[in-house]
């Protein structure tokens, strides 16, 4: 799409209504903006008041349309509030990213050996990233009366193991199949439904807390000479919303810069031997 001087793109979304949950920062700001330059007038939702007020800011600063919208995802009646004053304010929803996860140092901190778990932090884990989702998609798709994109936040850690966060995987797992019961119920309604799932996006969060010799460790595990950006999972979030993918649903697309497509021997082989 071609540049335009106000700063936004050509707007594929021009005229639709997009919510985006965990926007505050990270993957869901990116989301969120990139909607917001192709065209969309942008519910900018997250549990932090100030990050869901600075992305939308941010968004008006640039030209876009956003308001900022406080909630908690895993309570039914913030996010029906949520969804309500959306409505209100732009009749409809076209577009949900549901992105929303509990990634703090509280629960996901300490997502580590089961046998050590403590169960809250399952529960929360659980609360946050399925049924937030479950309750986002519950309260927009009866306000998307001619159809609508849904795209949910999964991950790589749904499609192997490891020997922490067995909470955060699973969670993003269930949201694969979830995804696929979201497509086939609201199909015929002409409600897609898709599923990302990164690997390691190189968010400012991502590179306070993981140390050099971890995101060396990282490198050693892709294909591609590069890791992927919040920019990499807004353009293809973006590609999920528009017309462009009208068919494609139920879908779960991995972003990982070939990190899942070799054998691991390839990965240990590469930090053995590093070019």
């Amino acid at each position: 799409m071609n540049g335009r001087s106000d700063g936004r793109s050509d707007g594929r979304f021009d005229g639709r209504v997009a919510l985006v949950t965990g926007a505050g920062s990270g993957i869901g700001a990116g989301c969120a903006a990139r909607l917001a330059a192709e065209g969309a007038c942008v519910g900018v939702l997250d549990l932090r008041t100030a990050a869901a007020r600075a992305t939308a800011a941010g968004i008006r600063s640039r030209g876009g349309t956003a308001m900022a919208l406080t909630c908690d995802v895993s309570d039914e009646k913030q996010v029906e509030e949520a969804v309500a004053t959306l409505v209100a304010s732009f009749g409809r929803v076209d577009v949900l990213h549901s992105n929303a996860a509990v990634l703090d140092a509280d629960v996901y901190g300490r997502d580590r050996e089961l046998d050590s778990l403590d169960v809250a932090v399952w529960d929360r884990t659980m609360e946050v990233n399925l049924r937030g989702a479950m309750l986002a998609v519950k309260h927009t798709v009866p306000a998307m009366p001619d159809g609508g994109a849904i795209v949910i936040t999964s991950s790589v850690s749904a499609l192997v193991g490891d020997t922490v966060h067995a909470a955060y995987g699973a969670s993003k797992a269930a949201l694969i199949g979830f995804t696929r019961y979201v497509a086939t119920m609201y199909g015929s309604r002409g409600v897609r439904c898709n599923a990302v799932a990164p690997a390691l996006v190189l968010t400012p969060n991502a590179q306070r807390a993981l140390t050099p010799a971890q995101l060396a460790d990282k490198a050693a595990e892709r294909l591609l000479p590069w890791a992927c950006t919040v920019e990499d999972v807004a353009a293809l979030v973006s590609f999920l919303c528009s017309d462009e993918s009208r068919c494609l649903t139920g879908q779960t697309l991995v972003l990982d810069s070939g990190t899942l497509a070799h054998r691991p021997q390839h990965a240990v082989h590469q930090s053995r031997h590093p070019l």
